[in-house]
């Protein structure tokens, strides 16, 4: 299938805020151009927030350019002042080099297994800013960059120039210093490997372009940046946060299921928008099927298909399909018990994991009842009992003293239930 020139790709999509020169989409247009992003290793995964970088790396990727992800070992030591209005935490340089590790893994298995599926093949590598300046002494640093970009031109940052006029707040030098570690990072990458372009955050296009100035200065070489803009829903709610919550690519950290779910509950305002930065569906036919959406949004259709994609993408075809198996368990089949009797042990316990269940572990009655979270307390407990709220297999229990030992479905599992949309999966 022919592909649209990546201009017109990004703005489709929503994913293009800033370039700094049209040259450049004729440049990646042509393929095997070398272009990279920046993560920080403040932690061992990505979160959805990243996700959107990924997406456009992706777009690049496909017209056969070579990703680099470049992860901040370095500049994480002393971080971006941006818009905070005190510094970060550093880290120990050990918990950096595991966080750097596992962040490579995460990204080289998502592309690993969105190769799988689209049967396209994406040249990337990783690289670690540690590397750079390892061996570096001060008096090499202040020659090979500080010497290039001048005081002026940094404090006139809008991010620096904000942290230093209010006098609520402040900045050390070592933040102040930042975007001169960002610039020499993609000045030595492209002496060293060719690099291009350095894409972005739109908050991040001052540090952007301290890197095409070092190289233009010490290289007179052509370099180019590139920002998508700051992802928010309908109500200006970042949209990588659940109640305030990163939500983690690592699905130890989130599941996969509770990033499908989010986007089950996207509104309609935000469904063709998220369709767009999100996967890989051509644009031409989100906006033909978000009309036909639109004359039935009750039936939750197209929140179901973006649900689903972006669980794919992160976390592969199985469990997207495992988690769109979860869904309707929890809110539109109405033979629950059916479905549970058909998934194999591994898919028990990741349900287990999805509906908040547990190991039984020879408790009693009111006991798995406080244990699940459903009740707070032993005579709650017996009050919902009593009430007709409680469900064991889907069946009623009214009496204090019931013996659900011969309730686990194939000596393996048993389903407990409150009213009609709480659930917990006990494993035996």
């Amino acid at each position: 299938m022919l592909m649209k020139p990546i201009k017109k790709e990004l703005e489709d999509r929503g994913l293009l805020y800033q370039f700094n020169d049209e040259k450049i989409f004729e440049l990646l247009d042509e393929g095997w151009k070398n272009f990279y992003c920046g993560f920080d290793p403040s932690a061992d995964s990505l979160h959805l927030g990243n996700f959107i970088g990924f997406m456009v790396a992706i777009h690049i990727m496909r017209r056969g350019n070579i990703y680099t992800a470049l992860t901040w070992w370095a500049t994480w030591m002393i971080w971006d002042p941006g818009w905070k209005s005190a510094e970060r935490n550093f880290l120990s340089m050990d918990v950096l080099d595991k966080n750097v590790s596992a962040i490579s893994a995460q990204i080289s298995k998502m592309l690993e297994k969105l190769s799988d599926f689209t049967w396209e093949k994406y040249s990337y590598r990783f690289v670690n800013n540690k590397t750079f300046y390892e061996n570096m002494w001060f008096l090499d640093f202040l020659r090979e960059v500080w010497k290039f970009i001048t005081v002026n031109t940094m404090m006139n940052k809008e991010a620096v120039k904000k942290r230093i006029e209010d006098p609520n707040l402040s900045i050390s030098y070592t933040e102040f210093s930042y975007q001169l570690l960002q610039g020499y990072d993609y000045s030595k990458m492209h002496k060293d490997d060719g690099m291009i372009l350095q894409i972005g955050w739109q908050d991040q296009w001052w540090n952007l372009l301290t890197g095409t100035e070092l190289i233009r200065k010490k290289y007179d070489g052509d370099s180019y940046a590139l920002t998508w803009p700051l992802i928010t829903d309908s109500t200006w709610k970042k949209f990588w946060k659940s109640e305030g919550n990163a939500m983690f690519l690592d699905e130890n950290k989130t599941t996969p299921y509770f990033i499908y779910q989010y986007f089950m509950n996207t509104s309609d305002e935000d469904i063709s928008r998220y369709l767009k930065m999100l996967t890989l569906i051509e644009t031409e036919q989100i906006d033909e099927i978000v009309k036909q959406h639109l004359e039935k949004p009750e039936n939750r259709e197209w929140q179901k298909i973006l649900a689903f994609k972006v669980v794919e993408i992160v976390h592969w075809t199985k469990k997207a399909e495992l988690c769109k198996k979860i869904s309707e368990f929890m809110f539109w089949s109405d033979d629950k018990m059916s479905i549970l009797r058909e998934l194999s042990d591994e898919e028990l316990k990741i349900f287990q994991n999805s509906m908040w269940g547990f190991d039984y572990n020879g408790e009693n009655f009111f006991e798995i009842i406080v244990k699940s979270g459903l009740e707070t307390s032993n005579s709650n407990a017996r009050q919902s009992v009593s009430s007709g709220a409680i469900h064991i297999n889907e069946n009623k229990i009214t009496d204090a003293k019931y013996d659900f030992s011969n309730d686990f479905i194939n000596n393996k599992f048993l389903l407990l239930q409150k009213g009609k949309k709480n659930f917990r999966l006990i494993l035996k």
